[in-house]
């Protein structure tokens, strides 16, 4: 009986020390999962400052002991290829891949399907390889034609209205998408004065070919297709060099800070919001089920997308055109931007104007 009693201290150890092992919500072997988040670029805002902090924090909130490992490719397909090894190498159980190259970027799901890690297609469609698991992003023909349908909105009495049309960078398949989602609404109902691909998204190259545009046509251009904030920013500046007062409509994509306050100001007619929180922190939870085996929330509805080699499980949300009518209910409601942050002094009697108090 004494012998017995002796053990029973220890055994209590031990049985407390395997129910902490057993009880917890978090499987033990989370301090070893690493998850990758590879980003193309930092000339467009969102990226560094929204993209890559909310997939970070719904991460922590989903496995708080796992590793994120980050990486901006600022625009450069070798740097990314380079950045996509060092995070295998480095022991990265999922890629969360959003790619500066579509096609160059099969060779990364090439080589980490090679060592059987999954690998997410982040915002823009990775092109020509059936090994990705899934495919995340917005419907992007939809965001091209909520531009279109906005500058015929803004373009509203004028008969074949001549228009420029700026669109994104050429090896983006995304750029490709907005525009055809734009001449899908556009075509047959403009004329188009001249129309550009936008190479590395770089407004300056955006405004050298808006100034480009308004040489050719003598200025006379009544509206601008502008694919994205960026690219609308450098035609604006093209425009306003050019001395053109007002400004035509345009449009945008991103809901870049700058650009909303352009909107308040009557500078740009509307922007594209995509829910970047949401889509962020859905590819979290997609790269944690990856990662341990768990099945997707069925909150996602998961439909297919062809990416010229396989359809691809993906899940595509619903952008929003965003005006001066609507910034309140939709930017500031979902609290991407605050209104401090938008209502500067240079912009309160404007954002008092728009009935944003």
């Amino acid at each position: 009986m004494k012998l017995f009693l002796k053990f029973v201290p220890v055994l209590m150890v031990v049985g407390i020390a395997l129910m902490a092992c057993g009880g917890s919500s978090t499987p033990a072997a989370d301090a070893g999962k690493k998850i990758a988040l590879l980003l193309p670029e930092a000339t467009t805002a969102r990226y560094d400052s929204k993209d890559k902090p909310f997939f970070e924090a719904k991460l922590k909130a989903l496995c708080s002991a796992c590793t994120l490992l980050y990486s901006n490719a600022k625009q450069d397909a070798t740097l990314q290829q380079t950045q996509a090894e060092a995070a295998l190498t480095n022991g990265a159980a999922v890629l969360v891949l959003d790619p500066v190259d579509g096609a160059a970027a099969a060779a990364i799901v090439t080589k980490a399907k090679a060592k059987n890690v999954p690998v997410i297609s982040y915002d823009r469609l990775i092109l020509g390889t059936a090994d990705l698991n899934y495919y995340l992003s917005f419907d992007n023909a939809a965001v091209g034609a909520l531009q279109g349908n906005a500058l015929l909105t803004a373009l509203a009495g004028k008969t074949m209205p001549t228009i420029v049309q700026i669109n994104g960078d050429p090896g983006d398949n995304n750029a490709k998408l907005f525009k055809q989602g734009a001449h899908s609404v556009l075509d047959g109902k403009v004329k188009y004065g001249k129309e550009y691909d936008t190479t590395g998204w770089k407004p300056e190259n955006a405004q050298t070919n808006m100034a480009g545009a308004l040489t050719a046509l003598g200025n006379k251009v009544d509206g601008v297709l502008a694919a994205n904030d960026g690219t609308a920013g450098g035609a604006i500046a093209a425009m306003k060099s050019a001395g053109l007062k007002p400004l035509p409509p345009i449009t945008g994509q991103d809901a870049e800070l700058a650009a909303i306050q352009r909107i308040i100001a009557g500078e740009q007619t509307m922007t594209v919001y995509k829910a970047i929180k949401a889509e962020a922190e859905t590819a979290a939870d997609l790269a944690y089920a990856l990662a341990y085996g768990k099945p997707v929330p069925s909150s996602y509805k998961i439909q297919t997308v062809n990416n010229n080699k396989a359809d691809i499980k993906s899940v595509l949300l619903t952008p929003v055109a965003v005006n001066k009518t609507n910034i309140a209910t939709t930017v500031i409601a979902d609290g991407f931007w605050s209104k401090a942050d938008i209502c500067t002094a240079a912009y309160a009697a404007a954002c008092t104007a728009a009935g944003i108090n």
